[in-house]
C-alpha cells in the first residue's frame, strides 16, 4: 500500500463523516420501520384502535336499533361529522340504509356488529377513503431533512475531530524528515486534551532541535579542540626522534594526552547524562572530597568541612567528573584552588571549590554553566579550554536532584560548586 493509498484509506475526517452518516441513516431507517409498525393499518396500535371503535358502534347501535328514527339519527350523525360513509345491514347482510358519499377502492372499511344483551341485530359497516396528503411522506421528509442537516453537520464535527490528530501527524512527518524546526499550531477553537498533546510535541521538538544543535555544535567545536593538541603531538614525536629536548618533549606529551583525555572523560560523562544511565550508590563526602583533591595533586589541606555533612546518593564516575572539572576550572581559569569547602545544610550537601582568580563579572554566575561558555579575553582563549566542564557539573547535579551555584568571595576570587540534596535514611 502506498502512501497516496493509506492517506486517502486513513483519513479521519472522510471516516468519521461516513460513520456519521451510516448512523443517521440507520437511526431514520429504524424509525421508519417502527412509526410504520405502530402506525399503519394493519398494525398493531391500528388494530387495537379498530377492535376499540368496533366495540363501541356495536354497543351504541344495538342500543337504538329497534327505534328506526334514533338508529338513522346516530348514522347521519357519524357520516356528516367524521364524514365517512355508513350502511347499515340486517343480519343476513342485506343493506337496509345508506348514508354518505360512498367509497372507493382505496377506502379503509369496518364492520361492527350491533349486539345487545348477547343477540346481533346487525352490521354496521364504515368506510372511508384516505385522503390524507402525502401518506408515509408527510412524516418521512422532514425525517429526511433533519437527517441530511444532522449530517452536515457532522462533517464539522468530524473536521475538528480530526484536525488536530492531523496537524501532530504533520509536525511529526516534519521531524522525520529533519525539520526539527516543526510546530504544531492549534486554532483557538481547540480545547482538551488535543491541546496538552500539541504542547507535549512542541516541547518534544524544541528538546530534539536544541539537542541537535548542541550535537552538532559540540562535535565542531571537539573536531576544532583536537586538531591543535594532535598537531603539537605530531611534532613533539618528531623532535624527540631527533633527539631534541627529549624529556622536555615527553612531559609535553605527558600534559597533551592529559588534555585529551579530560576531554574525552567530558564527553562520555556527557553521554552518559544523555542516556540517563545513572548508577547512584552512597557516597561519604568527605572521603569523595579528598580522593578528588589527591586525583588533581592538590594537598589535603585544601579541604575545609563544615558541618557534619551526611552521605549523598549519587554516581561515583559522574560525581567525581564534577569535581575534577570544578578543580580543574579554578587551576585554569581561577588563579588556583584556594580551598574545597563542603558544607553540611539541613537536607543537601553543598562542594564548592574556591579560586584566587579576578572573580566573576556580573552576569556570569549563571553563564559560565551554559554549555561552550568561555571568558572574551585573549587569557581564557590560550587557555584552550573547550567551555563543556562547569556546564557538565550542572547537568551532573541537575540529574542528581540538586543544582549548581556560583558566586564571588569576599576575600577575593569566585566560590563555584554544586549542591546535592543527602542520601535518605537506611531502615534496619
Amino acid at each position: 500500500m502506498n502512501r497516496l493509498s493509506c492517506y486517502v484509506r486513513a483519513r479521519l475526517q472522510r471516516r468519521l463523516f461516513l460513520w456519521f452518516g451510516v448512523a443517521i441513516l440507520l437511526s431514520g431507517v429504524a424509525f421508519s420501520i417502527v412509526m410504520l409498525l405502530v402506525s399503519a393499518p394493519g398494525g398493531p396500535a391500528w388494530a387495537r384502535e379498530m377492535s376499540r371503535a368496533r366495540a363501541f358502534l356495536g354497543a351504541r347501535f344495538g342500543e337504538v336499533w329497534h327505534d328506526d328514527r334514533a338508529r338513522e339519527a346516530l348514522a347521519r350523525a357519524i357520516a356528516d361529522d367524521l364524514d365517512v360513509s355508513v350502511t347499515l345491514r340486517d343480519p343476513s347482510g342485506a343493506a337496509l340504509q345508506a348514508f354518505g358519499h360512498g367509497c372507493g377502492r382505496r377506502a379503509w372499511t369496518l364492520d361492527a356488529p350491533a349486539m345487545r344483551e348477547g343477540h346481533r341485530l346487525g352490521v354496521v359497516s364504515i368506510c372511508a377513503e384516505r385522503t390524507r396528503t402525502g401518506g408515509p411522506l408527510r412524516w418521512l421528509a422532514p425525517l429526511v431533512a433533519a437527517g441530511m442537516i444532522l449530517w452536515a453537520l457532522s462533517g464539522t464535527v468530524a473536521r475538528r475531530l480530526s484536525r488536530p490528530l492531523e496537524e501532530l501527524a504533520r509536525v511529526a512527518g516534519e521531524i522525520g524528515r529533519g525539520n526539527y524546526g516543526a510546530r504544531a499550531r492549534m486554532g483557538r477553537h481547540v480545547h482538551g486534551e488535543a491541546v496538552v498533546l500539541s504542547m507535549a510535541m512542541n516541547e518534544m521538538a524544541a528538546r530534539i532541535e536544541r539537542q541537535m544543535s548542541d550535537q552538532r555544535e559540540l562535535l565542531a567545536a571537539v573536531s576544532h579542540e583536537l586538531r591543535t593538541p594532535l598537531a603539537r603531538i605530531r611534532l613533539l614525536t618528531e623532535l624527540t626522534r631527533d633527539g631534541v629536548s627529549v624529556q622536555k618533549n615527553l612531559d609535553e606529551l605527558d600534559r597533551e594526552v592529559f588534555e585529551i583525555d579530560a576531554l574525552v572523560g567530558d564527553l562520555l560523562a556527557q553521554s552518559r547524562l544523555d542516556f540517563t544511565a545513572l548508577a547512584k550508590e552512597r557516597l561519604d563526602p568527605v572521603e569523595t572530597g579528598l580522593r578528588a583533591l589527591e586525583r588533581a595533586g592538590i594537598g589535603a589541606e585544601a579541604l575545609v568541612v563544615e558541618g557534619k555533612p551526611e552521605p549523598v546518593l549519587a554516581d561515583p564516575t559522574l560525581f567525581a567528573r564534577a569535581l575534577a572539572n570544578l578543580l580543574d576550572n579554578a587551576k585554569k581559569h581561577g588563579g588556583g584552588v584556594v580551598a574545597l569547602r563542603i558544607t553540611a545544610a539541613t537536607d543537601a550537601v553543598a562542594f564548592e571549590v574556591e579560586d584566587a582568580g579576578r572573580g566573576l563579572e556580573p552576569g556570569e554566575e549563571k553563564r559560565i554553566f551554559e554549555p561552550f561558555y568561555r571568558r572574551p579575553d585573549e587569557k581564557a582563549r590560550e587557555q584552550g579550554s573547550l567551555g563543556l566542564g562547569l556546564s557538565l557539573v550542572s547537568r551532573i547535579a541537575e540529574a542528581h536532584g540538586g543544582r549548581a551555584r556560583a558566586a564571588n568571595r569576599e576575600e577575593g576570587g569566585a566560590r563555584i560548586g554544586l549542591e546535592l540534596p543527602v542520601a535518605p535514611r537506611q531502615t534496619a
